[in-house]
């Protein structure tokens, strides 16, 4: 089978598709046929040896698939060859087929399509746990989203609404907040153009927003936490921007506010019944029409250097797939 390899830490280009063995399910795991893989920002750190999880080499990146279980190991009763999944895998992901725990599979449904579950798992986790559970948003209180085109500010935008909540967009280009207006952004700020401090001021009439999702980090980030309101939660969900921010640790005294860490992954390994509940919640919402995972770009196996190149760049809105 084919899979995207990296042999040495490097920029995107330096991946190579080469033709392994096929994989055998150990205990407890499953072998999916992967029809479509997500492509996340941590993917790019990690095979740039930037990111706190650190596979041995060679690896192959990606973490979140979708697709039709191949072949089930010892143990595992609750999925058959056959079976239509989505997994998280923590890694390889870009490929034709993936190893996944049964437990970290969810079934899906005939008539749910493998690209928008792929683009869903990640994204809509990690907001999920940052919005509800870490920064308490309540129905009428304000949020503000940094990096709102991507696929975690996306997801974001989306359960801030489903929640009640009023919620500005922050992003690049009018293209972008163009999108998160179809997402149900209230308000919007491009950053690239427009004072980040004036115009958040302006939009809360002075009182700052209530919770404030931070997937960027950088230069942004001090300008936005100098703007929250009272009580207020930052949360710090990654730095895309490639820089850590050091942030005045007063700001937080003279706000009352907290600064507040998102970590999905661990959050599901360590309490993963209240992982699934926030799924159930979600599958709701879905039903209901709140959330509409949205994939922008497909990319074939082969040009999965390139889908990570634009996710470093920031050319990405929503999320984009590998379709092996």
């Amino acid at each position: 089978m084919r899979a995207i390899r990296c042999n040495q830490y490097g920029p995107p280009e330096s991946l190579v598709v080469e033709n392994l063995p096929e994989l055998e399910a150990p205990a407890g795991h499953v072998v999916i046929d992967v029809k479509a893989a997500a492509v996340n920002f941590p993917d790019v750190l990690i095979i740039e040896n930037k990111y706190q999880f650190k596979p041995p080499l060679p690896f192959t990146p990606g973490s979140e698939v979708a697709g039709i279980v191949r072949t089930v190991g010892a143990g595992v009763t609750q999925f058959k060859p056959g079976s239509r999944v989505v997994a998280f895998t923590g890694q390889g992901g870009f490929a034709e087929q993936a190893i996944a725990p049964a437990a970290a599979c969810v079934p899906l449904a005939d008539g749910v399509d493998f690209e928008l579950a792929a683009a869903f798992t990640l994204a809509y986790g990690t907001s999920h746990h940052a919005v509800v559970d870490r920064g308490a948003l309540q129905a009428g209180e304000t949020m503000l989203v940094l990096g709102a085109a991507g696929g975690v500010g996306l997801a974001a935008v989306e359960i801030g609404k489903a929640l009640g909540a009023r919620v500005i967009a922050a992003a690049s280009s009018d293209e972008k907040l163009a999108i998160c207006v179809k997402h149900g952004a209230d308000a919007t700020i491009n950053y690239s153009t427009e004072d980040l401090c004036e115009r958040i001021k302006a939009l809360t009439d002075g009182k700052g927003p209530d919770v404030i999702y931070d997937p960027v980090g950088g230069v942004y980030a001090e300008p936005a936490f100098r703007s929250i309101g009272w009580r207020g939660r930052y949360l710090v969900v990654g730095f895309a921007n490639g820089e850590i921010p050091k942030l005045p640790l007063n700001l937080t005294l003279l706000k009352g506010a907290s600064l507040v860490g998102v970590f999905w992954g661990d959050f599901a390994r360590r309490e993963p019944q209240h992982n699934h509940a926030a799924f159930q919640q979600m599958t709701q919402w879905i039903g209901a029409g709140k959330l509409k995972p949205y994939v922008s770009a497909r990319y074939p196996l082969e040009e999965t250097g390139r889908a990570l190149r634009d996710m470093a760049e920031r050319r990405v809105i929503g999320k984009v797939v590998i379709t092996p």
